[in-house]
């Protein structure tokens, strides 16, 4: 992005024309591992919300290292490979006058056919999944909340209550019609919130650059500069919003963005533990100390399924966090 500042202020590419294919290269391969390494994290959501109780087995550490790994290496298979073999490009160069000199340009003149497969691969396929995955990660999200609402009921009032208050009684108050506010519908609200802010911007920021990044490598005139430099630093950006509104719509990815940038400050009391878990996983549970650890739902006997009512309804309020 530095160099595409530099670039795109001065109108002309001052790091030399060996330079620009590799910096075109990077630039492939960076905006690709973006978007592919969102819709990796769409697949972990869904898993987590679909089978919660064997996420734990099937994301392990080794995949998820499995995973970062397939994703870079297919960002870098479509980036640098063909733009070393030149095949990116057509063989003429643009050439910047500024009144007195020739200057060389750097910038994305694709060829038709890498412009189609590079979007396809880079950004269309992968937005499907997306898209996919969102919309049945919702859904699943939906059916968790209505199999709550049929376990759970509202506990009811004690015998020595319900004697204290045959004495006193009060008229019923008039009904006021107004909006739903019982937890379920707070987490359907929120877990709809989730998925349309995440799609919601990630589409804004990347598809008016793809659709153009097309239409320029067929015609070369209809896309002006200044255009296409708008569309791709508002394509950059999303790599800015990810942080903010993933860690703002999801507890793990906070605490794991806490726990990355305060690496060996943050004493070792308060790191999750095996022990604090209990018998569960796939709950969040707040600490004395403000922190935050996960556990899932997993009795190890039978005894232990009682607990899972109560557990179920603690499980409700992170539904939503866990998209």
């Amino acid at each position: 992005m530095t160099f595409a500042g530099v670039n795109d202020l001065l109108g002309y590419w001052v790091f030399g024309t060996q330079f620009c294919d590799t910096w075109i290269a990077f630039d492939v391969m960076c905006s690709t591992a973006s978007i592919l390494n969102l819709c990796a994290i769409s697949l972990d959501r869904y898993i987590h919300i679909k089978d919660p109780l064997r996420y734990g087995r099937w994301v392990t550490r080794r995949i998820a290292t499995a995973g970062i790994a397939v994703v870079w290496l297919l960002a870098g298979l479509i980036s640098f490979v063909p733009i070393s073999l030149g095949l990116h490009r057509a063989d003429q160069f643009l050439v910047y006058n500024d009144g007195k000199e020739e200057h060389p340009t750097c910038a994305l003149d694709l060829t038709p056919t890498y412009a189609v497969v590079s979007s396809c691969i880079s950004f269309y396929v992968p937005c499907m999944v997306m898209l996919g995955i969102y919309c049945r990660l919702y859904c699943y999200a939906q059916k968790h909340v209505k199999s709550i609402r049929a376990v759970t009921k509202i506990p009811e009032v004690s015998v020595g209550k319900s004697f204290r208050t045959k004495s006193r009684y009060k008229p019923p108050k008039p009904q006021m019609k107004s909006k739903p506010t019982s937890p379920y519908h707070v987490s359907d609200h929120k877990a709809a919130i989730t998925v349309g802010v995440i799609m919601g911007v990630f589409l804004i920021c990347w598809v008016p650059f793809f659709c153009v990044n097309i239409v320029a490598a067929y015609c070369k005139t209809c896309i002006s500069v200044q255009a296409f430099q708008v569309l791709t630093w508002l394509g950059y950006s999303n790599s800015a919003f990810n942080p903010i509104i993933y860690s703002i719509f999801n507890t793990e990815f906070r605490e794991a963005f806490k726990r990355i940038l305060t690496k060996g400050v943050r004493s070792r009391g308060n790191q999750p533990s095996t022990s604090e878990c209990g018998e569960f996983r796939s709950i969040v549970i707040q600490k004395h100390n403000g922190s935050m650890i996960e556990c899932n739902i997993s009795p190890r006997s039978s005894a232990d399924s009682s607990h899972v009512g109560v557990i179920a309804q603690v499980h409700r309020d992170t539904i939503a966090s866990a998209i």
